[in-house]
């Protein structure tokens, strides 16, 4: 073989000893910069919308100054994750690696929201509430508490009250009817425990008439030790017969007509959340309420009192008699 023939075939000898070379020498970087911290000064939110290629993806974080466009494709692409990123909002940190980054996005490692329903707020507040709420997906335009439970695929029927107060988990772009959802199905969970608990001096016949005298208790008083009280009250009231005369449940049943001021017209009118005026419970809960409200209507106090009053810095004050009442009114509501 000729000199010439052998320098031929060293040629692409040497092309593929130095292509080799190269190709560690690129793995061997990737490896260290994927282990470095990116230049991330301060916590950024980054949304992956829904279909977004791994292209469109790096393109936004090349813009955020987050990466390196060439070494964060080819890291993704040593890895097989080009094809992995899941849709949502991420918050990226400082002292976060590239790998890291790469983890978030493919395990759909998402921002987790909080949304708190407050106790003794309305099903009209939190559906406003929800619907003023840009993190989610309001899918509940239009639809009102007697017509919510339906809309969420529930057996017919009002829907104030039935969802409990708590803090929930979201992602971003959830939808409002999963989020009640689940808050209806913990307020059934609750209510069925504490139901099951039940003290024998409730003649409750349903868990739901608990329920209705939970969220008068809770609209009367956010004073814990009171609450077992005030439940007392209202039970033996309505053992005995004696109509409950609670103000919220007329505030609840006049809607936007109340405008703060409780008159004595308001509660002689007839209405069926008007408890001065009709026997027994009102036919729905009057709010959401929680669960020391529920105990208490499940677990009320063994006393004497059939009044109470408030005294104006959240206690109330109780009293056996007619009389004693009146003069607890004078005092405290009357000064």
């Amino acid at each position: 073989m000729s000199l010439l023939n052998k320098r031929i075939l060293l040629i692409p000898t040497a092309v593929i000893v130095v292509g080799i070379s190269f190709l560690a020498g690129v793995s061997i970087y990737l490896d260290w910069w994927a282990d470095r911290p990116l230049p991330v000064a301060e916590d950024t939110v980054f949304i992956v919308a829904p279909a977004m290629s791994f292209t469109a993806v790096a393109d936004g974080l090349v813009e955020a100054g987050v990466v390196n466009r060439w070494l964060f494709t080819m890291r993704a692409r040593q890895r097989g994750l080009q094809a992995s990123v899941q849709s949502g909002e991420y918050r990226i940190t400082a002292g976060l690696t590239p790998d890291t980054l790469l983890d978030r996005l493919t395990l759909g490692d998402v921002v987790a929201h909080r949304y708190l329903i407050v106790e003794g707020s309305t099903c009209e507040a939190v559906l406003g509430d929800l619907a003023a709420d840009d993190r989610l997906t309001f899918d509940l335009t239009g639809v009102a508490a007697e017509d919510l439970m339906d809309r969420l695929g529930l057996p017919a029927g009002n829907a104030e009250g039935w969802f409990f107060p708590d803090t929930y988990l979201f992602r971003r772009g959830d939808k409002a009817s999963g989020l009640l959802l689940r808050a209806k199905s913990k307020m059934d969970t609750v209510l069925h425990e504490l139901w099951s608990a039940r003290s024998s001096r409730v003649s409750f016949e349903t868990p739901y008439e608990a329920l209705i005298l939970a969220s008068i208790i809770e609209k009367e008083t956010g004073f814990q030790p009171d609450r077992a009280r005030v439940a007392g009250v209202f039970v033996r009231r309505l053992a005995k017969g004696m109509r409950l005369q609670s103000d919220p449940t007329v505030i609840y049943g006049l809607g936007d007509a109340f405008d703060g001021n409780l008159t004595r017209g308001m509660l002689k009118a007839d209405g069926p959340y008007n408890t001065y005026r009709i026997p027994g419970l009102p036919p729905t809960p009057i709010a959401l309420p929680g669960h020391a409200a529920i105990e208490a209507a499940l677990n009320p106090d063994d006393g004497e009192d059939l009044y109470f009053v408030a005294r104006g810095d959240g206690t109330s004050q109780f009293s056996k008699t007619l009389a004693e009442h009146n003069q607890a009114v004078a005092r405290y509501q009357r000064r």
